[in-house]
């Protein structure tokens, strides 16, 4: 079973409806012994990184996190915010930690020239950087929908857990994979057949 976790970060109901669609009973995952029942985990999310990370702590659900995923090896995809939390640190307003899965910081987008607006916002293609089960199928040249202000930069021996990439005035990861740990800067649950297909085959994982 998919279960997705609610930590009041806004775009719950729409990854719920995506995965419907795609014939599965998806639940919502609110506090650490739902995660058992989970075969596959997904951490959505929007908004800033701090109040995020301050939730899933308040909710005690860090360390049962790390069991599922790091020790027990359940797939996990982490969308947008979900992503960045990835990371060992963010500098969103402020220093926070993140859960450390992967050696990089997240960073407001800096693009190279003003003609590119920040947010980054919109529909952009994305070049496919290595073979990963999650953009089995996928066009050969996905697009995919972003809402994003900041980025995940990895550490140099990380970078080889980038599966893709944007451009928006400058090179963002657009999607990582380490081991069970999947990763997408992207919504898939809005970017129509192409992020159907992400969805799907991250339910293939299971």
């Amino acid at each position: 079973m998919i279960g997705v976790i609610d930590y009041g970060a806004g775009n719950l109901r729409s990854v719920l409806n995506a995965f419907t669609a795609l014939g599965q009973d998806p639940f919502v995952i609110q506090k650490p012994s739902e995660l058992a029942r989970a075969s596959g985990i997904v951490l959505p999310g929007v908004g800033a990184f701090g109040k995020g990370m301050a939730k899933l702590k308040q909710l005690d659900l860090i360390e049962p996190l790390n069991e599922a995923v790091l020790v027990q090896k359940k797939p996990f995809l982490g969308i947008c915010l979900g992503l960045q939390f990835l990371a060992s640190v963010s500098r969103e307003q402020g220093e926070h930690k993140g859960l450390a899965w992967l050696n990089g910081t997240v960073e407001v987008i800096v693009p190279a020239s003003p003609q590119y607006r920040i947010p980054h916002m919109g529909w952009n293609n994305v070049a496919l950087k290595r073979t990963t089960p999650l953009f089995e199928g996928v066009s050969q040249m996905p697009t995919f929908f972003f809402v994003h202000s900041y980025q995940l930069v990895l550490e140099r021996d990380d970078a080889r857990f980038v599966t893709s990439t944007c451009d928006h005035g400058t090179t963002i990861v657009a999607s990582v994979q380490k081991d069970n740990i999947f990763g997408v800067q992207f919504h898939p649950e809005k970017s129509q057949a192409d992020g159907l297909c992400v969805l799907k085959n991250f339910v293939n994982l299971i």
